[in-house]
């Protein structure tokens, strides 16, 4: 079992782990969307990204396994409380091996 910053690397087969695009719309900037978005993902053990978008959007791309992407996926659907979450575009990707989550 080898970890570089809090993500597990090598102990899952090939094919285990998922990469998610996740665009978020609502009143998704202003509200710490992002701050939010980063501790669930820590909590969660997801890598990748969140980053606001110029069209008030917030835009996500993360890598776990499916069934933690899939909690993480739950949780964006409602964000934080201080958000409000109107649509949601999600689509799955090739694995970009991030090594954290961080916010752009």
């Amino acid at each position: 079992m080898i970890y570089l910053n809090f993500k597990l690397i090598n102990e899952f087969p090939d094919g285990m782990i998922k990469h998610y695009n996740i665009n978020i719309y609502g009143r998704v900037q202003g509200v710490a969307f992002r701050y939010f978005t980063k501790q669930k993902a820590i909590e969660l053990r997801v890598s990748g990204f969140v980053k606001n978008m110029q069209d008030g959007s917030v835009y996500i791309e993360a890598e776990a396994e499916e069934e933690i992407l899939d909690q993480f996926y739950l949780w964006c659907t409602k964000g934080p409380s201080s958000a409000r979450v109107d649509k949601i575009i999600f689509s799955e990707s090739n694995i970009s091996n991030f090594v954290d989550f961080k916010i752009k």
